[in-house]
């Protein structure tokens, strides 16, 4: 494994990808998109300039129209945005799709699709979970054999840009049922065929997400993503990727909400001195920067491991999102209570943060999820 530091090049895309969400991304962009109910979730004109630096690209191989520059280039990207809480397709359309395709696209398919990617030209999204809570293996949703194809039919819920998607990538079972690990296939389906209905779903941390549904939505063999029948295995190495950009995205927040703390800390005067001096609050400070420090190392290893295609990614990606969600669970919660009853006004930022923390930690699975994979994982 590489040491758990950035190089020369990665130190540079942390300052450049702070600057620009500091400068160009600030939370009141996230607030006036909930205030106004902007339908796209997003700031096209903002989406665009990330195109232009390159983001998109950043896990895309150069033959695709990418620059190749890793998952520890997106992570830093991911962790940048969170401090901001920048809404964007990245998560849903270079963290996830990019991924799908590049795992388990055909030739076909990644020349397609992952310039087109690259380019801003295209929003994906994954639809992967049918109920609240995660379980990637437990799929309804139908895929029945066809003429020249197959017919899909059944829905998925909490599905990230959804209902801004220009493609999906969804998991159907092919074959068996219940929670088989076999059976279950991936395809591409095109948001505005006949029979896909998409409905928004309002998420209390304004994030963009919606519920899909598939009525006899007809799709061909060429478009099965990876393997038929043998889908899950690669829909897990895709989930594991987003629960480790998923983590660098909280591992920004928590570091930011942290940062903000200290900076009332010391400004916030009680009987005359700041609260800063209270021995208290000075201990549950140094709790706090302890656990971030931890997360840190824990996400910097998670996004080495995909790098280097090790075989511990899927035991990472499990500690990382278990780890980061509490850390971030409870940062936020301290943010609050520290802040006192300004903290909880909307006129604060704070409490976006809280929200976040809600919602971030149960995609793709909580802590009690992810603790449990990964006890299963080393053999308990």
């Amino acid at each position: 494994m590489a040491a758990l530091v950035l190089d020369d090049d990665q130190r540079l895309l942390k300052e450049a990808a702070l600057s620009f969400c500091r400068e160009n991304a600030p939370l009141s962009v996230l607030r006036r998109l909930r205030d106004t109910r902007d339908p796209l979730g997003y700031d096209p004109d903002l989406w665009r300039q990330m195109v232009e630096l390159g983001w998109t690209g950043m896990t895309v191989p150069e033959a695709y129209g990418g620059f190749d520059f890793g998952y520890r280039g997106l992570g830093i990207v991911l962790e940048a945005s969170g401090r901001s809480l920048l809404n964007s397709p990245l998560i849903s359309t270079v963290l996830l799709s990019a991924t799908a395709l590049d795992f388990g696209g055909s030739e076909a398919q990644k020349q397609e699709f992952l310039p087109a990617i690259v380019n801003g030209e295209m929003i994906m999204a994954l639809a992967v979970d049918e109920a609240p809570h995660h379980a990637p293996a437990n799929v309804k949703l139908t895929a029945e054999p066809g003429n020249d194809g197959f017919v899909l039919n059944g829905s998925k819920v909490m599905v990230l840009d959804g209902q801004i998607a220009d493609k999906l990538i969804v998991s159907a079972r092919t074959s068996g049922s219940g929670s088989e690990q076999s059976g279950i296939s991936l395809f591409l389906v095109n948001a505005g065929s006949v029979g896909v209905s998409v409905r928004q779903t309002g998420m209390v941390d304004s994030r963009n997400a919606a519920t899909i549904t598939l009525n006899n939505v007809k799709v061909s063999g060429d478009d099965l993503l990876g393997p038929c029948d043998q889908g899950l295995p690669l829909l897990e190495r895709i989930l594991d990727t987003g629960c480790i950009g998923l983590a660098a995205e909280m591992l920004g927040s928590m570091q930011e909400v942290f940062e903000r703390i200290l900076d009332y800390l010391r400004q916030r005067e009680q009987f005359g001195v700041p609260i800063g001096a209270f021995q208290a609050l000075q201990h549950r400070a140094a709790a706090m920067y302890c656990d971030i420090e931890l997360c840190k190392s824990v996400v910097l290893a998670a996004l080495d491991a995909l790098d280097n295609d090790s075989e511990q990614v899927p035991r990472l990606a499990s500690l990382a999102k278990a780890k980061c969600s509490e850390v971030f669970f409870t940062v936020s919660n301290e943010g609050i209570q520290m802040h006192g009853g300004i903290g909880m006004t909307d006129e604060f930022d704070i409490g976006f943060f809280l929200k976040r923390a809600r919602v971030v930690q149960t995609l793709f699975g909580d802590q009690i999820f992810h603790r449990d994979r990964y006890a299963r994982l080393q053999g308990f």
